[in-house]
């Protein structure tokens, strides 16, 4: 115990140290500066802070109106509220599915979620492709790619 309160007591001093050299530092500067310099600064500077406000704002306002992402943690509190299940063993079950599916997507096979849609990994041929900038023909090789296609009555909900 008393060495963690020898160890504080040393940070603090240094700490409040350092809050007065700032303030020392920033009245100098205003004191050499001429009046209606000083005057332009404090202006801008408050006009800064309330454009700041502003922005921060209207990215809340947008944020809040813009439609909230379901994360796979909102899915498992979802689930167990209404299944009665601890939240921990909903969101390992949801783990444990998507780890599933990407097993199964790694081996090549079609995933079919009846009501969502169906995954599948479908093969990309190697082809030829364009350099954006010099125009010059590039090599594209060949991949993989996962592809969702959604369920006729999702399409049909939304």
């Amino acid at each position: 115990m008393a060495k963690t309160a020898t160890k504080v007591s040393k940070k603090a001093p240094a700490k409040k140290a350092a809050a007065p050299k700032a303030a020392a530092k920033a009245t100098s500067k205003t004191a050499k500066a001429p009046a209606k310099a000083a005057g332009k600064a404090a202006a801008t500077k408050a006009a800064s802070k309330t454009s700041k406000a502003a922005v921060k704002k209207t990215a809340k306002a947008s944020a809040s109106s813009a439609s909230p992402i379901l994360t796979l943690r909102n899915i498992a509190d979802r689930l167990s509220e209404m299944h009665e299940v601890p939240k921990r063993q909903a969101n390992e079950m949801l783990t444990q599915v998507v780890e599933m599916i990407a097993k199964s997507l790694k081996k090549g096979d079609k995933i079919r979620l009846a009501g969502l849609g169906i995954l599948q990994v479908r093969k990309r041929a190697a082809r030829m492709g364009r350099n954006p900038q010099t125009g010059e023909p590039v090599k594209i090789k060949a991949s993989k790619k996962i592809a969702f296609r959604a369920a006729k009555d999702l399409k049909d909900s939304i």
